[in-house]
């Protein structure tokens, strides 16, 4: 296939492929590896990486494994990332073909509605979210995509506004087809690959936000993710680094082959980049 070549030659979004995967291979094993709860207490607290055979990383501020929340965030994570991102981009693209098929007031409405959304910092209006409806894990993802949908809402707009009144489209008005079946079966297939290319970049965010929350001690303390564990190291992080730094890391890594993946896939489906 020439889009699976495209990104095979591309080294940035194989190294990007590489890295998911091994995220996705540390949140598979974590059970085998680790099958004690990772968030009970095993041995004495803060010790290095490698003093222990028991305890690869070392533990943490109140003797947890370290290696065991590592593995097991990894699983938090990704179910961060693709439940929120799933959240954002159907309510985007909902709004967004909406309001780009329709025009006129609908898309005035709708167009304010996405504003006023974008008025206040996401994260911002997450913090008000997480006030209000508590900060359990569901409330967070829930929280999270509620409030990164108006970007992918702006871009499926933007590819139905293009397409809306293309030679296809009028021959299904003319064939008699529903407005839903026209939006939904015929627009939104050829609208979708750029709002799905964009969905990398929605979940290194949500990734990100909820690793902030983590870090200000705003969201689940009873679930092991990366983000609980760098806040914390926060107690500990000049004389015992390593709390923070090795989540840190885990994050960091995650979140740049979300991106690095995101971005090849793109380059993967605009031929055009062969030309220049």
């Amino acid at each position: 296939m020439p889009v699976l070549r495209r990104y095979c030659r591309n080294p940035s979004a194989m190294l990007g492929l590489v890295i998911l995967l091994a995220v996705v291979v540390l949140a598979l094993s974590a059970d085998h590896l680790f099958p004690r709860n990772p968030l009970a207490l095993a041995g004495r607290p803060l010790q290095w990486p490698f003093a222990s055979p028991r305890f690869w990383l070392g533990t943490d501020n109140q003797g947890r494994d370290i290696a065991a929340q590592l593995f097991h965030g990894a699983r938090i994570s990704l179910l961060i990332g693709v439940v929120a991102t799933s959240i954002a981009i159907a309510l985007g693209i909902l709004v967004g073909a909406v309001a780009g098929y329709y025009g006129g007031v609908v898309d005035e409405v709708l167009m304010r509605l996405t504003d006023a959304f974008q008025i206040l910092p996401n994260f911002l209006l997450l913090l008000l979210l997480i006030a209000v409806f508590g900060s359990r894990l569901e409330t967070v993802v829930i929280a999270i995509g509620v409030v990164s949908w108006p970007a992918p809402a702006r871009l499926t707009r933007a590819e139905v506004l293009s397409l809306r009144h293309r030679e296809f489209v009028e021959a299904g008005r003319l064939a008699g087809l529903r407005d839903l079946r026209l939006i939904f079966g015929e627009i939104l297939p050829n609208a979708l690959p750029p709002v799905i290319v964009y969905a990398s970049v929605v979940m290194a965010t949500a990734i990100l936000l909820e690793s902030a929350l983590a870090f200000l001690n705003l969201s689940d303390p009873n679930v092991p993710s990366w983000g609980n564990l760098v806040g914390q190291g926060r107690a500990v992080l000049r004389s015992e680094w390593y709390v923070c730094a090795l989540p840190g890391i885990a994050i960091l890594l995650t979140v740049l082959g979300v991106s690095l993946t995101g971005q090849g896939l793109n380059d993967a489906l605009n031929p055009r980049l062969d030309e220049q």
